[in-house]
């Protein structure tokens, strides 16, 4: 291969690496402008009654853009719900590593979880008992349950034959945590983040300690 052809073809290769990156950049762009569009959509119409198109118009992309990331509304709402999965995750890992004891690791999550319901109150509201609530709700207890069958795959060597099934005691416990947000948020979430996490750990952790002995 001659030298020209040689530079020729690291020139088109430069060409698509470049063109490549700027798609890259776009991608989480293009998904932040249609989440952006539906959470300004919600509070005004309601989320039952959006649709694709108003989402399109309302982040000024085409349909097929917004098929390309999405396949339904309801796959979008779900997506929100990705940078609350990480920083959950992220909080359980610190939890792990600068707590002093098996108390202080447990449920290293709950605190950041109740802050952050705390902070959007109002868009959960404007979502109770619609299609978007359903899903919303769903998300977020599918990442509950996630991390506390995570907290608890450490103690599987631990528990006999005899003791509580581990899917349960995680149902049990995401459960009374859901029903514990709920109330706290339709209560106007008068207690401070801090103090309903600090109830909600104490009804909790005995029994999830437990689980190991």
């Amino acid at each position: 291969m001659s030298v020209t052809e040689q530079s020729s073809r690291s020139d088109r290769k430069g060409d698509s690496d470049g063109k490549k990156k700027v798609l890259d950049r776009r991608i989480p762009r293009t998904r932040a402008m249609l989440q952006q569009a539906l959470n300004s959509l919600i509070p005004k119409k309601g989320y039952e009654a959006i649709t694709i198109k108003d989402i399109c118009e309302a982040a000024n992309v085409g349909r097929s853009t917004f098929y390309a990331h999405y396949t339904s509304k309801d796959d979008l709402k779900r997506s929100g719900f990705e940078p609350l999965r990480k920083l959950l995750v992220d909080r359980q890992r610190e939890a792990r590593v600068t707590a002093r004891d098996d108390k202080s690791r447990s449920l290293g999550f709950s605190l950041t979880m109740f802050e952050h319901a705390r902070d959007h109150r109002d868009h959960y509201r404007a979502m109770v008992g619609s299609r978007g609530g359903t899903v919303s709700l769903g998300t977020i207890r599918k990442i509950l349950s996630d991390l506390v069958r995570d907290e608890l795959a450490g103690t599987a060597e631990r528990i006999s034959g005899e003791a509580i099934p581990r899917e349960l005691v995680i149902q049990y416990v995401v459960g009374a945590y859901m029903a514990v947000m709920t109330w706290w948020l339709d209560g106007g979430a008068k207690l401070p983040p801090q103090r309903i996490d600090a109830l909600f750990r104490r009804l909790a952790i005995e029994g999830i300690l437990r689980l190991g002995t």
